[in-house]
């Protein structure tokens, strides 16, 4: 279930393995898939919850003109990652409702 021809991205075309942690959890990714596959093919469909009723969501139109992928990368909130690349280390986690940059000190 890889994504191997994206709309924005372009072709995937060579297959190196690495590891980027969900909710602090060790998920395996291809680098340059978008951060969403990876965690498609690892069998997570929630993404984040809304602001106001909490309602899950997920991948909807894969190619940046939605807000239902955006999750918290690297600490950045908001990051729609249907577009966002997987790279080696990278930290995602499930964003709840509208997030703010988070400073050293949270």
């Amino acid at each position: 279930m890889r994504v191997t021809q994206h709309p924005i991205l372009g072709d995937l075309e060579e297959e190196k393995k690495v590891t980027f942690y969900y909710n602090g959890e060790p998920m395996e990714g291809i680098e340059g898939e978008p951060i969403a596959a990876a965690l498609m093919n690892a069998g997570i469909r929630v993404f984040r919850t809304t602001a106001k009723r909490h309602e899950p969501r997920g991948i909807f139109c894969a190619i940046g003109r939605c807000t239902d992928c955006m999750m918290v990368v690297d600490g950045i909130p908001n990051t729609r990652t249907c577009v966002t690349t997987v790279k080696e280390g990278m930290k995602v986690e499930k964003q709840e409702g509208l997030e703010r940059i988070r400073t050293k000190e949270q």
